[in-house]
């Protein structure tokens, strides 16, 4: 036994033992560390997998995996052998040792420290530069599927009359391998020449001959291959001149060839690449001559000439060829890029007339009546009135409505009415408590569908619901009204297993519910449950309790996130919208196919061309992609996600999209046909806000044909600023129903307009037929004003109705005490020469922080009207009542129906109470007595506010009580008497 007291044998023991088990531990640590990574990567494959699988496009995740897994391979393979080969290749050519100068014996030490490392060595480089490379490599699987896959375009540049789809689909392809190999030439040619030197195949400061003959010839095939490369890069350019853009003062993103490109350029790059060849032979023939004296040489001439020709030629013949006389030069490939710009963004249809902008008829009865042909005007904004709708029917706190709700189409008696929609989505937010188990599995989905009337109020100012109350009902039928995949939906639930959800609560109490759908992945399996905790960084999901038999996970759920992982080759839209479709809600997303590689089409950004002023303030609706730049794009797409089980369908659209066709191609199965839409889902679907934003873009520029025109800049116009509020982004497009000048009935449309650039009178008009399934679908119609009169823009009209002193008296007093307006959407109405404003004014104030239509703006012809309706103001602005007027309401004998009394006594005394504070106010605002103005606002507001609560009280009891529409609504009507509208 070994002496602890420090025998010889002592210590070693003492020693030893310890260091076994650091030894140990610290491998097992290093193994477990190594398990962690890996099943983390692991849990990430397959989650990913499992998503794909249960949404049934497994073959998305497959072909997407296999192609990058396979450019992984191949090229990493490619540029670890170039490497590899050429290392090896150097050290096999090094001179004897005997035959090696001092320099280069002086470098032993280095030599004999790698030796017994050397293959190692060797095989850890090429590993590490063929993992770069093909991690590179993989990330262009897009530019493989679309080379590989390409269809004709069967339209053919006008420059070197190839098809678009070589630009579109094989270039791109081209330009990476070339790239490719520039890095595998360059990286060879280092490492070689790096070798070379190491084991004496090269000298830096010895006396005689700088490298040996071998070292010579393989340095110089290297160059040369280099040089080759370079001469093929010359090729390509030639071609690339088609899709370059650059800078012309006839647009800022100009594609194309123009005449200094046609006739320096192209020729420059021909010159240039016959004298790469040449300079590459030359290196080649190193291998007999063993000198770089020719070679270098022939180098020499080749930058030489790449500064003469390719740099200095071309400016000469800008400076004093083009400049000169550039309308005429330049004219002939203006009208190319006009033409290829048009067909790209398919806007070479549009049909582009002349409107005066001024009415000619003088039966105003006939204007009147006319207004309502001519339009169903919308007053109700889907962007002001969401806080309407949360207050009005969010019912509980844990729902919530979007930001911007949306206009669709809905029959009421045989005709088409717009509407404007919301669903009441799952607010985490507003739940009692939050914690894991409500957060994740009580609170799982929203409930119901809300709609109202795009067109009407009711007497109080509020949206006429055809849809509404929980659970909803109304005119949409009966359809599943749970939301389990909505845009507010960003967390992920677990739904289906022991723990009940939370349905909707009713006076009865809550509601339970257990989802019965077989959306999500099933988490009963062990694996799945570990592979999702740690995906999630959340180990609840691996031990809970709440978790069993049939529970099933359900994330990625706003429809965009949906559509784009199904679908990575699409560009979505940023305003995915709801539908009752065949007794389900279905959201349709509308997507696009896009290149940069039409040649001679301008390029824009998806990002700044669909900005607006309702993207600078809710980025739900700004387009994914922000920065891509375009020259070429397609609603090719219809999508749709069902808000209960999450199903995606997507839907070929355009037929005869190139680059769709392509896609389907890579991803066979995908895409549904056109046929396969349903008669429901096609009556709404409708034309793509983004898509017509990225138009009017181009058409502010391109709607002219004529090359002359074009380039005098004359004729640009500019998307005014938002008149309404004061973001200073861009007005969006509107949706409303209206007929123009050359139709025969409304169509559901979107529209927008235009000024001239640095003005704001109004230069055009613009709308699009945006009723699917309709012949006119996508016709674009533009009314441009003449250049030799000034007719207002919206900007111009809203500083009209701000400055009247009525009108601005009128909205000052609406203004009072804590009151709030807000302006609704300015809308353009064509009419019989004229055009038509209205603009919806809403008021939040009076103790309701939501906002309630109060009044009108309608301009037209210089006649302006600021009325509590519509027909008001149309009957005042054209001095005659419409033939549709809505009459008071009246009972079964015919008679009109006064107001309803108050049942109530509290509300009665409210009531009463606010009619005094407004007479009171009436009053001090006659004697100028401000201070006591104010005292009766406050009064007034505080005597709606109790009525108001009054009434909701009653109603939830199923008391009947009247609204506070028949008392004053918290400010002056312009006549000086309570607002009873």
């Amino acid at each position: 036994m070994p002496d602890r007291g420090g025998g010889p044998t002592g210590p070693r023991i003492r020693v030893g033992r310890p260091s076994r088990r650091v030894r140990t531990l610290l491998m097992t640590l290093g193994v477990l560390a190594v398990l962690g990574m890996a099943f983390t990567m692991f849990a990430g494959f397959w989650t990913d997998w499992l998503w794909y699988r249960s949404v049934n496009y497994s073959s998305v995740f497959t072909t997407t995996l296999w192609t990058k897994i396979g450019l992984f391979f191949v090229f990493g393979l490619l540029m670890a052998l170039a490497i590899g080969f050429n290392i090896w290749l150097a050290h096999r050519l090094r001179p004897p040792l005997s035959a090696m100068s001092m320099e280069q014996q002086n470098l032993d030490r280095y030599r004999m420290g790698i030796a017994p490392y050397k293959k190692w060595l060797l095989l850890g480089i090429t590993a590490l530069v063929g993992l770069i490379a093909g991690a590179s490599a993989s990330g262009q699987w897009r530019t493989w599927l679309m080379w590989v896959n390409g269809v004709p375009f069967n339209q053919k540049d006008p420059q070197f009359h190839l098809d678009v789809a070589f630009y579109a689909f094989d270039l791109p392809w081209y330009r990476f391998l070339l790239g490719f190999g520039f890095a595998a030439a360059i990286l060879s040619l280092i490492a070689a020449a790096l070798t070379h030197y190491l084991y004496g195949g090269l000298r830096i400061t010895s006396p005689g001959a700088r490298a040996t003959a071998a070292a010579t010839g393989h340095l110089s095939v290297l160059i040369g291959i280099f040089v080759a490369l370079k001469a093929v890069a010359y090729w390509l350019d030639r071609y690339g001149l088609a899709v370059k853009s650059s800078d012309f003062k006839a647009t800022d993103s100009w594609t194309g060839l123009r005449y200094v490109d046609a006739n320096a350029y192209l020729p420059a790059k021909t010159i240039l690449f016959c004298i790469a060849v040449i300079c590459a032979l030359l290196f080649f023939a190193t291998l007999w001559r063993r000198t770089w004296q020719l070679p270098l040489i022939g180098f020499g001439l080749m930058v030489l000439s790449a500064i003469l020709i390719g740099g200095l030629y071309p400016a000469i013949v800008q400076k004093f060829q083009v400049q000169p006389n550039e309308q005429a030069k330049e004219a002939p490939y203006v009208t190319k890029n006009l033409e290829a710009t048009r067909k790209a963004y398919g806007i070479d249809d549009a049909k582009v007339t002349d409107y005066s902008g001024v009415s000619k008829t003088e039966d105003k009865t006939k204007l009147r009546d006319d207004v309502d042909a001519t339009a169903s005007v919308r007053i109700m904004d889907p962007n002001v009135v969401s806080p309407t709708f949360q207050q009005l029917q969010q019912i509980r706190n844990y729902y919530a409505f979007p930001t911007n709700l949306d206009v669709d189409r809905y029959s009421e008696d045989g005709k088409d009415q717009d509407t404007v929609i919301g669903l009441r989505e799952l607010n985490l937010n507003g739940i009692p408590k939050n914690n894991w188990i409500n957060d994740h599995f009580r609170y799982t989905h929203g409930y119901g569908v809300v709609a109202a009337k795009g067109t009407q109020v009711d007497a109080e100012g509020r949206p006429v619901f055809t849809e509404s109350d929980l659970p909803s009902k109304g005119e949409l039928g009966t359809y599943q009204q749970r939301i389990y995949y909505g845009e507010k939906t960003s967390e992920y639930s677990i739904v289906g297993g022991p723990q009940k959800e939370i349905d909707y609560s009713d006076d009865s109490g809550e509601k339970t519910y257990s989802y019965e759908a077989k959306s999500g992945v099933n988490l009963a399996n062990p694996v799945n449950r570990a592979a999702y905790a740690v995906a999630f960084s959340e180990p609840q999901i691996l031990y809970s309790g709440a978790i069993g038999e049939g529970s099933r996970i359900l994330y990625n759920r706003t429809p965009k996130e949906r559509v784009e992982a199904v679908a990575p080759w699409l560009t979505i839209d940023g305003d995915a919208y709801p539908a009752v479709v065949n007794g389900k809600i279905q959201w349709i997303v509308d997507a696009y196919t896009t290149t940069n590689g039409y040649p001679y089409a301008s390029r824009t950004t998806l990002g700044s061309s669909t900005a607006d002023s309702l993207t600078a303030t809710n980025n739900s609706r700004a387009v994914v992609a922000q920065q891509n730049q375009v020259n070429y794009i397609r609603n090719s797409v219809k999508a749709t996600v069902d808000a209960y089980t999450g199903e995606v369908k997507l839907y070929q659209w355009d037929t005869e999209d190139p680059v769709l066709k392509t896609w389907m191609k890579a991803f066979p199965g995908t895409v549904e046909s056109k046929s396969d839409i349903s008669k429901d889902l096609m009556a709404h679907l409708r034309y793509p806000q983004d898509l017509f934003k990225v138009q009017r873009e181009l058409l502010a520029r391109y709607h002219v044909e004529d090359a002359d025109t074009f380039l005098s800049g004359s004729e640009v116009w500019q998307v005014p600023d938002d008149p309404t509020n004061k973001s200073g982004n861009a007005v969006p497009p509107y949706y409303q129903s209206l007929k123009m000048p050359d139709q025969q009935a409304q169509a559901f449309s979107l529209t927008t307009t235009f000024t001239p650039n640095g003005r704001d009178n109004l230069s055009a008009f613009m709308s699009v037929d945006a009723e699917a399934g309709t012949s006119d679908y996508g016709k674009i119609r533009v009314l441009k004003l003449p250049t030799s009169t000034t007719v207002n823009g919206p900007k111009q009209v809203q500083s009209q109705f701000n400055s009247e002193q009525d009108i601005a008296e009128q909205i000052r007093l609406l203004q009072g005490g804590d009151s709030e307006v807000e302006y609704g959407n300015l809308l353009t109405v064509p009419l019989d020469g004229g055009l038509l404003y209205v603009e919806p004014v809403y008021v939040r104030g009076g103790g309701l922080k939501y906002p309630l239509l109060r009044k009108v703006l309608v301009t037209y012809g210089g006649n302006t009207a600021f009325e509590d309706t519509l027909d008001e103001a149309l009957n005042k602005v054209f001095g005659a009542e419409g033939a549709t007027t809505e009459p008071p309401p009246e009972d079964e004998g015919g008679t009109t129906t006064p107001p309803p009394t108050s049942t109530n006594p509290t509300v009665q005394e409210a009531l009463n109470d606010a009619q005094e504070a407004f007479d009171a106010g009436q009053e001090a605002l006659k004697k100028g007595d401000w201070e006591a103005y104010g005292r009766a606002q406050e009064d007034l507001q505080d005597a709606l506010q109790r009525a108001e609560d009054a009434q909701t009280e009653a109603g939830n009891t199923g008391g009947s009580s009247p609204s506070p529409s028949s008392s004053p609504s918290g400010s002056p009507s312009p006549s000086g008497s309570p607002d009873t509208s």
